[in-house]
């Protein structure tokens, strides 16, 4: 039997403003309880259950049971992707902030279980500078690989090359990002340099949010690694 993408579907279930704020929370890369999240979307409990049994009926979300809760987090890479693509082509609204001020979500912040804003983008700027990273032969423009030079940068950092090429994903990866208009580091890589950069403290990640904070110790080693760091006003 031939088969088809369900567009109309999936159009149908993130159109719905409650559900895509959902699945907006679940970007934070936390999993959350139906209570949690029927919190964030200013919803009743009873509204945000028969919600997230679409989201889930649909694929978009996964559901783990520990003890006496259930917790829903995105199904994988490919749906925050989703929800990064139209964070990128939605019109864009006006937020309260102070003038010339820059939001910290632009500036740094998690996308999935990566780093975006423009401490993302900074960061593949220099490594494709450097040439730690290059096109991949043959393949997608999109798709990147690590020089012998990125290798030896990299693992010096402490990132383990062989660890992240083993992930049952894409293994790095250019992803455009909503607010600078600019390409991040997506993929394994991106996530294993966001986890090694939190283990080191050189980032910390703001309680309940994707908002991601450089430390003092942090900003004083990127700069060393080559990164030009946006000043925050």
């Amino acid at each position: 039997m031939n088969t088809e993408p369900d567009l109309a579907r999936i159009a149908a279930a993130v159109g719905d403003p409650r559900r895509i704020q959902m699945l907006v929370l679940l970007m934070e890369g936390r999993a959350l309880t139906a209570k949690e999240l029927a919190l964030g979307a200013g919803i009743e409990p009873a509204t945000a259950t028969s919600h997230l049994k679409r989201l889930l009926d649909d694929g978009l979300v996964a559901c783990t049971s520990q003890g006496r809760h259930k917790y829903f987090r995105l199904a994988g890479e490919q749906v925050a992707e989703l929800i990064e693509t139209l964070m990128r082509v939605a019109p864009q609204r006006k937020a309260q902030a102070r003038a010339g001020a820059t939001e910290p979500i632009r500036q740094a912040r998690y996308c999935y279980d990566h780093l975006a804003g423009s401490l993302g983008t900074g960061l593949l700027a220099m490594m494709l500078k450097k040439h730690w990273l290059v096109p991949q032969a043959g393949a997608d423009a999109k798709m990147l690989e690590v020089s012998a030079r990125g290798v030896k940068s990299l693992s010096a950092l402490g990132i383990d090359i062989e660890e992240a090429q083993s992930r049952r994903r894409q293994f790095a990866c250019r992803c455009l990002d909503w607010s600078q208009r600019q390409d991040h580091l997506g993929g394994a890589l991106g996530a294993v340099l966001a986890e090694r950069f939190r283990a080191l403290h050189w980032i910390e990640r703001k309680k309940h949010s994707r908002v991601v904070q450089i430390t003092p110790a942090g900003a004083g080693e990127l700069q060393r690694i080559g990164l030009q760091l946006e000043r925050p006003q």
